[in-house]
């Protein structure tokens, strides 16, 4: 059964979902932040079968968040190293363990993230990229953006999720 491809859906969490796919491909960035890079080492520390394992190294590489580098030609093996798009994703691994951190490690927290920079022991907060201050759901207004396709402003319900009051054009061109 072929899954359902969010790839052109007027939202930036779905489409982050469609390459995504599932939680195999979040542990591939785990361990590429923790270090790994190789074939093997990926088998080893997550004990995934190997169709699946390359299934999802392929979407990350087709998706650009990473890229193969050989380091052996006979046989030829590749390192499997984030690009830019890739480094950038951390942000959103680090948010999670920090919600898991939070709501689900009965037992004390599994893995500390040590902040080198400032040698202390830190966790990801979302905070607002213009004053700073924490970002929490209920003090979020969203409103559709310059990418949402114009062809479904009109629609009552997309007016009524967004609050547009009737006037598409003044929230899709801010």
């Amino acid at each position: 059964m072929r899954r359902t491809s969010f790839d052109s859906w007027p939202c930036s969490i779905a489409r982050t979902v469609d390459i995504l796919g599932d939680g195999w491909t979040l542990l591939i960035l785990r361990e590429v932040f923790y270090g790994e890079s190789r074939f093997d080492g990926f088998i080893d520390s997550l004990g995934i079968a190997r169709n699946t394992l390359t299934d999802r190294l392929r979407r990350l590489e087709d998706a650009g968040l990473l890229q193969r580098r050989p380091y052996q030609s006979e046989p030829v093996r590749h390192d499997y190293l984030p690009t830019d798009k890739g480094r950038d994703f951390f942000g959103v691994l680090a948010a999670i363990n920090t919600w898991g951190d939070r709501w689900l490690a009965d037992d004390g927290i599994p893995v500390v993230m040590h902040h080198t920079a400032c040698g202390h022991d830190a966790q990801a907060e979302v905070v607002c990229s213009a004053c700073g201050e924490p970002l929490h759901h209920q003090d979020v207004a969203v409103r559709t953006g310059p990418g949402y396709p114009v062809r479904l402003l009109d629609n009552p319900d997309v007016q009524a999720r967004f609050a547009m009051d009737g006037h598409p054009e003044q929230v899709a061109n801010t």
